[in-house]
């Protein structure tokens, strides 16, 4: 059944968060899943990559970000102006079909794990069947070692991981901006490791609930 999917992902949320969030959460999936047509709902552990000798100590649990939120944050960036987003992180891909959305043509996605690659090349698949135009590249890679494209002005980021692999992305993300000086945003939910941005502005700050915040940094 396939409202199974929300009921489980519901009792997790409240379990890891409270009934309050869960509620929020679960209703804004409902219409957001159905209103775009992806399939992105739920949580990962990532204990998979585990048994198979893969490092997740650094890494968080799979989590997609909130539809309500993410569509005001792009909707107060107006998103079209921007030419390459890339999601490091990117789950099952909403984040880059929410975006192709917004006017966004060009797409990249990196993740850790295959199985969620697997996944968000079906949901931008299906998204591009519907939005003519568009082109996107979903990369398994750690994060800490991935050369940020020279093109890229708009990064997303979703508390992926630790202060560890998040210095190491700034790193990555300095490095791109030596080698081609521009214009950068960084769109980041639960930033946690907002500290390491040194040298970006902080444009604006948005939170519902106790949980659900985003950070916009720039550099120019």
């Amino acid at each position: 059944m396939a409202y199974s999917k929300y009921i489980s992902y519901f009792f997790y949320l409240a379990y890891n968060w409270n009934i309050g969030i869960a509620r929020h959460v679960i209703l804004q999936e409902i219409k957001g899943e159905k209103k775009y047509n992806i399939d992105t709902t739920g949580a990962d552990e990532l204990s998979g990559l585990h048994k198979k000798g893969i490092d997740i100590s650094h890494a968080t649990v799979y989590m997609p970000a909130s539809y309500d939120l993410l569509e005001e944050v792009f909707e107060k960036l107006n998103l079209n102006r921007f030419g390459h987003m890339l999601d490091i992180g990117c789950g099952k891909g909403r984040v880059l079909c929410v975006a192709a959305n917004y006017g966004i043509k060009k797409l990249t996605g990196i993740d850790f794990s295959k199985s969620l690659c697997l996944a968000a090349e079906k949901n931008l698949e299906l998204t591009a069947s519907q939005i003519p135009g568009i082109s996107y590249k979903i990369g398994n890679h750690d994060a800490f070692y991935f050369d940020i494209p020279d093109d890229v002005d708009c990064i997303f980021l979703f508390n992926p991981f630790d202060a560890t692999i998040m210095s190491g992305v700034v790193k990555n993300i300095e490095k791109s901006l030596k080698k081609n000086k521009r214009d950068i945003t960084i769109i980041y939910f639960n930033p946690l490791e907002k500290k390491l941005f040194r040298g970006f502005k902080e444009l604006f700050y948005l939170e519902r609930k106790k949980y659900l915040a985003v950070s916009v940094l720039t550099r120019t």
